[in-house]
């Protein structure tokens, strides 16, 4: 096989062309019919398990024109990772036609599911349209995907389509290359199609003199609008919604759905509505309006403010548009918004069979408007954040989710490598063809349900993409759930296992995503976050190391402290705040200079004795570099989530939403909270040394400065002590010139995704002319590890294949 410039000199007038990538479902084959009619070209076009097979005869400059053109103008949802061309032998017939799917070893990508497009919401708002108010309606540019599909290639016998029979105007429409709907696998309609139903978890019956209702999707919005919570059967999952704008309801579904403070996402009808509530730049604007139609995170400072409720502490709203006809339809007479939260009590995976409805959503909602179509895969909402002025990704999953991604220069000869991912935010990825795929967001897997969904997960992927790996990849924590089957996968097949440092994989993973080069040279990854397995036996959280994909070198960290109470001081502020007191200051220097502090009298009555010993025995104590632990000590200092966070990274997300702008834009950098650099004794090593940030911090106290000053402060102290490091390792502060250590810096871990934080560091470290790094379509937090496991699995794998080739080289 060759590419397709081989062919342009036009002497080649008869030829096969293989195109892979997400190339099925998406409307590929009747572009090519269309194409190739429009050149009269002989042949056929065919989807089997490689991805498009097409065979064209004619003029050889046609040839030549029909290859270009399929390049430049695929369909939209179309994502072409390789076309191959080589001479055809065969006979092409007379005339082109789309043939009937071939089976084979899977190796094309599934596309995710796509927000209704503007065609079919035309039409289902169409009272002349034969699916006008359809809740199903879709197309090939539009429509669920990943989220029904069973096994490749993609065609509707292998979709939970299968069971409904097209009437004739579908068939026809099927049928016809000529229609958008040509093999559109989820085609349906009002007489064929699947239907909706709105019920009550009671029993009793829903009639439609109870609600002013045109249909039942009508009737799920009249219910919602009369202040009653309703399970909604979505693409992915259940959603659970209710009027954003009633405190009464909303403090119900929390209550009932066990979910503290953690902030809800919300549906709105469009851009004009959410404008009331939230500042939309473009590129926010592009964002809720792409295909993958994510949930963005918007500052909350519109004219009209939502109840506190609807996230708690947050000075963000998480809006997201209609992404289905249900919704669509659903909204056509809501002006206000509504919370559309996932479907399930905290923590555990999204509800999506009818009768787990019923036996898990019946005690929080009173209706549910279900379908008779199966989901199934399950898929949660995406979360998406402007930083920096680009949209990056938080949560990746539904419409992200299972796009490839191409893997950087050099690793073309990657062997077929399964990623286990972390703990936490769990994913996993395969890499094929030089492509990672990575999974859905999956959830925390010390969750026994959300476990099982792994399982079923990974068995799914590697079944739809026929994969078979021949290298393994996991993290270095052994108590992870994701390692130990690691391990175990491994031991049973007898397959190589490479486990990952922890926040190798962050940065890993960030160069993986920004094409990075296998042979580059090393960049200084920067990974701030709660907390990773480290290569001596402590937590990790706050490094600065030189790496590439094949090794790292720990330069440098914030200074460890103690947690005690081990993963309680994960979910209590407090501490880590007394922690980083009595390690700073002792409690003795505390006590002597700021016990006039209500902090002061608030950890007091504390089990401080406790602490000490914990602490002092290194018992259930271990010390931690860690810069989430860091942000929940400042927060807590602030009286923020002080007692307990009732989600991960709550402090961290209040600490950041108090943050004073204007302090952060004028005030002198002089005021910003300072953090030296010494050496820690044991190693020598460079160490970021907070003593005075906690001096400046409680003094600021003192003296009643506001505390969204202090926050300021904090975040932008922090930001200088990073740059200041960076500058320090590169060799900027050597007097004579020398040749800089690094010009690169990649910057991963959740931390990041702190918006003040990572525009702060960024800022500075561009003003040192270094290079910067960061995530865009990948999670920066460990939703990401999964790719730079592969990539450091997959980069050694080469590097040992490249060694034992030279080996085997026989003397000159």
């Amino acid at each position: 096989m060759a590419s397709a410039t081989t062919y342009e000199s036009g002497l080649i007038d008869k030829v096969e062309i293989r195109v892979r990538g997400r190339v099925q479902g998406v409307g590929f084959r009747p572009t090519v019919w269309r194409y190739a009619r429009d050149l009269n070209l002989d042949g056929e076009v065919l989807n089997d398990g490689e991805g498009v097979l097409i065979r064209a005869a004619g003029d050889a400059n046609a040839v030549v024109d029909f290859i270009a053109r399929l390049r430049a103008e695929p369909p939209p949802l179309a994502v072409i990772s390789d076309i191959a061309v080589s001479p055809y032998g065969g006979e092409c017939g007379q005339g082109f036609t789309i043939v009937e799917s071939q089976c084979g070893d899977a190796r094309t990508e599934i596309a995710p599911d796509a927000v209704i497009c503007e065609e079919c919401t035309r039409e289902v708002l169409d009272p002349f349209s034969r699916r006008f108010r359809y809740p199903f309606t879709n197309c090939t540019h539009c429509g669920p995907r990943i989220t029904i599909v069973r096994a490749v290639p993609y065609d509707r016998v292998s979709t939970t389509m299968a069971p409904f029979q097209l009437c004739p105007d579908c068939s026809a429409e099927y049928t016809n290359p000529e229609d958008r709907r040509f093999h559109a696998e989820p085609i349906a309609c009002h007489a064929c199609g699947p239907r909706a139903r709105l019920i009550r978890f009671d029993g009793r019956a829903v009639t439609a003199d109870q609600h002013s209702m045109l249909d039942d999707v009508d009737a799920a919005m009249s219910v919602i609008q009369k202040g009653e919570i309703v399970a909604i059967k979505a693409l992915g999952g259940f959603q659970l919604a209710c009027d954003a704008t009633k405190p009464d309801v909303v403090a119900r579904l929390r209550f009932l759905k066990h979910r503290e403070a953690k902030p809800f996402a919300l549906m709105a009808r469009d851009l004009e509505t959410i404008r009331n509530y939230c500042s939309v730049s473009d590129t926010e604007e592009r964002l809720l309006t792409a295909p993958e139609s994510p949930i963005v995170l918007l500052d909350a400072d519109g004219p009209v403010k939502l109840p506190d409720g609807v996230a708690p502490g947050m000075c963000t709203l998480g809006f997201m548009l209609p992404s289905t006809p249900m919704h669509v339809l659903m909204f056509r007479r809501m002006a206000r918004p509504v919370v559309m939260t996932s479907g399930n009590l905290s923590d555990e995976p999204q509800v999506i069979t009818d009768d787990d409805a019923a036996n898990r959503l019946g005690s929080i909602a009173s209706y549910a408007l279900i379908h008779n179509r199966e989901i199934a895969n399950r898929v949660d909402d995406s979360v998406v954040r402007e930083i920096a002025g680009h949209g990056r990704v938080l949560r990746r999953a539904r419409g992200f989710a299972p796009s490839a991604l191409p893997l950087p220069p050099g690793f073309e000869q990657a062997p077929e490598t399964l990623a286990f991912g972390p703990q936490m935010k769990a994913t996993f990825c395969l890499i094929t063809q030089g492509r990672a795929v990575m999974s859905q967001h999956q959830g925390d897997l010390d969750d026994t349900a959300t476990w099982d969904d792994y399982l079923k997960n990974l068995e799914l992927y590697t079944a739809m993409y026929g994969h078979k790996p021949t290298v393994l990849a996991c993290d270095r924590h052994p108590e992870y759930f994701s390692t130990k089957h690691a391990i175990a996968d491994g031991r049973a097949k007898n397959l190589p296992l490479a486990q990952v440092q922890h926040h190798h994989a962050h940065i890993a993973s960030c160069l993986a995503e920004n094409g990075r080069p296998l042979g580059a040279p090393s960049v200084l990854g920067i990974a701030l976050d709660g907390l990773g397995y480290g290569a001596d036996g402590t937590i990790w959280g706050g490094e600065f190391l030189l790496c590439d994909y094949l090794g790292y070198e720990r330069l440098a960290c914030l200074k460890p402290v103690a947690m005690p109470g081990g993963d309680a001081a994960a979910r209590e502020p407090w501490r880590n705040l007394y922690a980083h007191l009595v390690a700073e200051l002792g409690w003795t220097g505390f006590a002597m200079n700021f016990r006039e502090l209500d902090l002061f009298e608030k950890l007091s009555a504390k089990p401080c004795a406790t602490l000490d010993a914990m602490i002092a025995g290194q018992t259930n104590a271990p010390l931690a570099s860690s810069c989430g632990r860091l942000f929940d000590a400042v927060a807590a200092a602030l009286g923020l989530c002080f007692e307990r966070q009732s989600y991960e990274g709550e402090a961290a997300a209040r600490l950041e939403a108090i943050v004073c702008q204007k302090t952060l834009r004028e005030e002198d950098d002089r005021l910003a909270y300072t953090m030296p650099i010494p050496n820690l004794r044991a190693t020598g090593m460079p160490y970021i040394e907070p003593l005075g940030l906690w001096h400046s911090l409680l003094g600021d106290l003192i003296v009643g400065t506001d505390k969204s000053v202090i926050a300021a402060r904090f975040h932008k102290g922090l930001a200088k002590a990073i740059a200041a490091m960076a500058g320090k390792l590169a060799g900027l502060d050597e007097e004579e010139a020398v040749e800089l250590r690094f010009d690169t810096v990649a910057l991963s871990g959740g931390c990041f995704q702190n918006r003040v934080l990572f525009e702060e560091t960024v800022h500075r470290l561009e003003a040192r002319n270094f290079k910067v790094l960061s995530h865009s379509v990948v999670p920066a937090n460990d939703g990401g590890i999964a790719l730079g496991q592969a990539a450091v699995a997959a980069a050694c794998a080469i590097a040992t294949q490249k060694i034992k080739s030279r080996e085997a080289q026989p003397c000159a």
